[in-house]
């Protein structure tokens, strides 16, 4: 049964509005946010509460500030820019054709795809991921034969990584990776925070002949500590309308096929 309140809204659908206009603005008010979705006090004081417990903010005094990205579970980064990632799971799918070896690397985004792999009109095709989300979501897919490399386990993302994730993937190959970012600068390239994760997608890229960044346009120019892959790595960057043209421009200048969503 869907909830809806005064405003009219879903519940998801506030609360993943919040989010975004935590992540936009820096921090937001009570009375802002009553305003802006036509509801109570009360009922966005219920929303900030239930956001808090999720582990997506952090309450103040008549307000809330966002919590450090790095450390946000996974079940709440899928709730920002939600449409946005569906747009770019459905482009990244249609690149698929039967017979193809494709990476999933971890991340909001690439859960996307292979939400969207359940229902492609594709007869065969290997799956290799990192992600325990990822391969729960396809595990009972006909058309999908899964191959899920070991190692240690980050709880925050679902992921494994290490060095035996690593070992895994040595002899294998792949025709195409999808790969998340946390950040990409079109100086530098893509990003992550998280050091043993950047080591094993350096591994995926080696092994692939295509490698395809999917990150929705708040990730561009954002830097951050490790290193995934230069720009000269890249194929392809699927994003959204919202990316900067200043850096759209030059991810193409650079080689990059970049599509917009």
């Amino acid at each position: 049964m869907l909830h809806t309140t005064e405003g009219g809204l879903l519940i998801e659908e506030r609360r993943r509005r919040i989010c975004e206009f935590l992540r936009a603005d820096g921090r937001v008010t009570v009375e802002a946010l009553a305003t802006r979705f036509g509801t109570s006090q009360v009922t966005i004081r219920a929303d900030l509460s239930a956001l808090e417990s999720a582990g997506a903010l952090i309450r103040t005094h008549g307000g809330a500030l966002p919590r450090e990205e790095a450390d946000e579970p996974l079940d709440i980064k899928q709730l920002q820019h939600h449409a946005e990632k569906v747009r770019i799971a459905q482009a990244a799918v249609a690149l698929i054709r039967d017979g193809e070896t494709i990476i999933l690397d971890s991340g909001t985004t690439t859960a996307e795809i292979a939400r969207a792999l359940r229902k492609a009109d594709l007869k065969s095709i290997n799956v290799i991921t990192n992600a325990l989300n990822v391969a729960a979501l396809l595990m009972d897919v006909p058309s999908v034969r899964l191959i899920v490399p070991g190692g240690f386990l980050r709880r925050e993302s679902n992921s494994l990584s290490g060095p035996m994730a690593e070992a895994a993937l040595a002899n294998l190959q792949a025709d195409r990776l999808y790969l998340g970012a946390d950040g990409l600068d079109p100086e530098i390239g893509v990003m992550t925070p998280h050091l043993q994760e950047a080591e094993l997608n350096g591994k995926m890229i080696r092994i692939s002949r295509h490698v395809v960044v999917v990150a929705d346009s708040s990730k561009l120019l954002r830097r951050n500590i490790s290193l995934i892959a230069k720009v000269e790595q890249i194929h392809m960057l699927i994003t959204d309308h919202g990316a900067l043209g200043q850096a759209v421009d030059e991810l193409r200048q650079r080689g990059v096929e970049v599509r917009l969503v």
